[in-house]
C-alpha cells in the first residue's frame, strides 16, 4: 500500500510541475521551494513517508547529492560558450575566487566570535557556505550557449566553478577540526595536495572534454558511426572524468565542470562564432540524423545534444535533492528555529557574501545595478548540503553538531528568500537593459544606412 502511494505522489508531482512549470516562472516562486515543502510534507513532520537522519544517513545523502552536483557542474560548463579570453571569464574568476575567500573569511570570523563556534567548526561552516548553488540557480543560466550577457554568465560560472574550489577549504576546515588526530596531514602535505587538486582537476577535465567531442566528432564525419545516444555519451563523460579526477586524488567537481567548458570550447572552434542555435536552425526535425554527420554541423549538434540531455536530467535531479533535504529539514527543523541560524542568515545574505562581491567586482567595468544583483543572487543549497554530509563523514559528529541545523536554516533560507526574489529583480534588470541597448542599436543601424 505505501509503495503505491509513493508512485501516487511522486507521479502527481512530476505532471503537476510538468503543468505548472510556465505559470511558476510568472510568479515570485521557483520549483526548488514546491520540491523543498512537498519533501518536508512526506517527511516525519509530516506524512512521515520518508524518514531521513542526517547523521544516521550521512553517506548514502552525500553520495546521491554528488551524483547530483556532478549532473549541474557538467551542464553549466556546457552553457559557458564564450573564448577563454573574454572578459566574461574575468568575471567568473574574481566570484569563484577572491569573493568566496572574503566570503569564507568574513563567516569564519562571525561563526568564531557571533555564533562562539570553535575554530575549526567556523571554517568548517564557512566552507560549506561559501559556494553558490549550481543546482537551484536555473533562473540565473545563459539562456542559450553563447548567450554573453554578463550576469547570467558570471553567476553561472561562479556556481560551476567554486563548488570544486570550495573543497580545500573544506579540507583545511576538517585538518584544524582533527588536529591531534593519528591521521591528520602535516601542514605541508596538505597544502601539497590542496595544489594538485586544483591542477589535477583541470588537466582531466579539459583533456577528456576535449578529447571525447573530437573522438565522436570525427566518428560521425568521417565514418558515419557513433551515432545518437548523446545522454549515454554525456553521463559516460561525467563518470569516466569523475572516477579518474578521483583516482589521481585531484578535485572531481572542478574536474566535471571542466570537462562540460573543454567540450563546449571545441565546439566552439569547430563551429566559429555562429551559436549552435544558429548554426542548426534551418535544419529540419526529420534531418537531425544528416546533420549529426555534416562537417559544418556535426559539432554544433553533438554539443546541443548532450547539454539539453543534460538539463532535463538536472531538473529531475533537483526534484530528487530537494525532496531529500526537506525531508532531512522535516526531522530536525526544531533545531533551526535559534538565533544562531537568523544571525548566520542575515551575516552571510547581507553583508558576507553582498560585501565580498563588491570588492572582488571591482575594476571590471561592471555598474552598480550588477554588483548588487550578483552580491545577493548567491543561491546556497545542494553544494552546502553536499559539504556539510562530507564533513560528517570526516570528523567526529560531536564537531558538526552546532553547525548542522544553521547549515540547513541558511538552505532553506535560501530556496525561499532567493526564490522569490529572482526572478522579479532578474525581470527588472533585464528590462532596465533592454530600454538601454535600444537607442545604441538605431544608432548602429543609422550609422549602416
Amino acid at each position: 500500500m505505501l509503495e503505491a502511494v509513493w508512485f501516487l505522489l511522486i507521479g502527481a508531482l512530476l505532471i503537476l510541475m510538468g503543468l505548472a512549470r510556465s505559470v511558476i516562472a510568472g510568479l515570485p516562486m521557483t520549483g526548488a521551494m514546491v520540491y523543498l515543502a512537498f519533501g518536508f510534507l512526506i517527511g516525519p513532520a509530516g506524512l512521515g513517508m520518508l524518514n531521513l537522519d542526517i547523521y544516521r544517513d550521512a553517506h548514502v545523502l552525500r553520495t546521491l547529492a554528488e551524483a547530483g552536483l556532478l549532473i549541474s557542474l557538467f551542464s553549466i560548463g556546457m552553457h559557458l560558450r564564450m573564448p577563454l579570453g573574454s572578459s566574461r571569464w574575468r568575471l567568473v574568476l574574481r566570484l569563484a575566487l577572491p569573493a568566496m575567500v572574503l566570503t569564507i573569511g568574513a563567516m569564519t570570523l562571525v561563526g568564531f566570535y557571533a555564533l562562539g563556534w570553535t575554530l575549526g567548526a567556523a571554517l568548517l561552516a564557512a566552507a560549506a557556505l561559501a559556494p553558490t548553488d549550481p543546482v537551484l540557480a536555473n533562473e540565473l543560466r545563459p539562456r542559450e550557449a553563447g548567450d554573453d550577457e554578463p550576469l547570467r554568465f558570471a553567476l553561472s560560472g561562479e556556481g560551476g566553478a567554486n563548488d570544486g574550489a570550495a573543497y580545500p577549504f573544506v579540507l583545511i576546515g576538517l585538518a584544524v577540526c582533527n588536529l591531534g588526530h593519528p591521521d591528520a596531514q602535516s601542514p605541508a602535505t596538505l597544502a601539497a595536495s590542496l595544489v594538485w587538486g586544483v591542477v589535477g582537476a583541470v588537466i582531466v577535465g579539459w583533456l577528456m572534454g576535449t578529447a571525447t567531442e573530437a573522438l565522436v566528432s570525427r566518428l560521425r564525419i568521417r565514418y558515419a558511426k557513433a551515432m545518437g545516444y548523446e545522454g549515454f555519451l554525456a553521463l559516460g563523460l561525467m563518470a569516466a572524468c569523475y572516477g579518474v579526477a578521483l583516482l589521481i586524488h585531484s578535485y572531481a567537481f572542478l574536474a566535471v565542470f571542466a570537462a562540460g567548458v573543454a567540450l563546449r570550447r571545441k565546439e566552439m572552434h569547430e563551429t566559429g562564432e555562429e551559436t549552435p542555435n544558429e548554426a542548426l536552425e534551418q535544419v529540419a526535425h526529420g534531418d537531425m540524423q544528416r546533420a549529426a554527420k555534416h562537417p559544418e554541423l556535426a559539432h554544433a549538434y553533438l554539443a546541443e545534444s548532450m547539454m539539453t540531455f543534460s538539463v532535463e536530467l538536472e531538473h529531475l535531479v533537483e526534484l530528487g535533492l530537494l525532496l531529500l533535504i526537506g525531508s532531512v529539514v522535516s526531522s530536525c527543523w526544531r533545531d533551526l528555529l535559534q538565533w544562531q541560524s537568523l544571525v548566520a542568515v542575515l551575516a552571510l545574505f547581507l553583508v558576507a557574501r553582498p560585501l565580498s562581491v563588491w570588492v572582488s567586482l571591482i575594476g571590471t567595468g561592471t555598474d552598480r545595478t550588477q554588483r548588487l544583483l550578483a552580491g545577493w543572487l548567491g543561491i546556497r543549497g545542494v553544494g552546502t548540503f553536499f559539504y556539510l554530509l562530507l564533513a560528517l563523514e570526516h570528523t567526529d559528529p560531536d564537531n558538526i553538531r552546532p553547525i548542522a541545523p544553521v547549515l540547513l536554516a541558511v538552505i532553506v533560507a535560501s530556496v525561499f528568500l532567493h526564490g522569490i526574489s529572482a526572478s522579479p529583480l532578474l525581470e527588472r534588470y533585464f528590462r532596465a537593459d533592454n530600454k538601454a541597448q535600444a537607442p545604441r542599436e538605431a544608432a548602429q543601424q543609422a550609422l549602416k544606412g
